[in-house]
């Protein structure tokens, strides 16, 4: 099993910034994408920004420019820097990851959330 615990959420005013982090831990895994998603009252889950192996780095339209993921070298903790907040990036953020458990299953892997509110 993979374990995620996220850090870094809290209340800012807009055009802030935050910077989230995911460190993963457990036995016997092997990770492969990491993400972030987000989920604000009333709405759907939504990916907010990937890093896959091999660099490549994939964000959605309403944060370009302004969040950038990026992962450690050790390939089991993820960022999320978040520049020029604004309301509506107010949401629970969710780290993610698609992980090789025991070297047989690949499993989708879910943290627990941390709450970013952009307030003034």
């Amino acid at each position: 099993q993979v374990q995620l615990v996220e850090t870094g959420g809290g209340l800012v005013q807009p055009g802030g910034s935050l910077r989230l982090s995911c460190v993963a831990s457990g036995s016997s895994f092997k990770i492969n994408d990491m993400a972030w998603y987000r989920q604000a009252p009333g709405k759907e889950r939504e990916l907010v920004a990937t890093t896959r192996v091999g660099g490549i780095k994939n964000y959605a339209d309403s944060v370009k420019e302004r969040f950038t993921i990026s992962r450690d070298n050790t390939k089991t903790t993820v960022y999320l820097q978040m520049n020029s907040l604004k309301a509506e990036d107010t949401a629970v953020y969710f780290c993610y990851v698609f992980a090789l458990i025991n070297g047989r299953t690949w499993k989708d892997c879910w943290g627990q959330g941390t709450q970013v509110t952009v307030s003034s």
